[in-house]
């Protein structure tokens, strides 16, 4: 059951690079890799706050939960899929 990171999704959608994004929040550019190609292994929650800052999204557009899959039915990390909407008043 991965977590799939959608960073390159959302860095794509914004017109930003990897290195702009690092000078915003102060995070190296190789770090930010690890977590953007799927590899990292934990998020501290100042890293995922800053990310939602500079991104202007919530920690669910970053990361998502696959249910039921290993890694190698996962979607491949940075894949091109839109973000659908939430309903604010159900959450979901």
């Amino acid at each position: 059951m991965p977590i799939v990171v959608h960073l390159d999704r959302l860095l794509y959608e914004r017109e930003l690079s990897l290195t702009d994004l690092s000078n915003r929040i102060g995070l190296t550019v190789a770090n930010l890799s690890i977590l953007k190609t799927g590899k990292a292994r934990a998020i501290r929650f100042s890293t995922l706050e800053a990310i939602c800052r500079e991104l202007d999204c919530q920690p669910g557009h970053l990361l998502e939960h696959v249910a039921g899959a290993d890694a190698s039915e996962a979607e491949p990390a940075g894949s091109l899929r839109p973000i659908e909407p939430v309903d604010e008043r159900t959450g979901g």
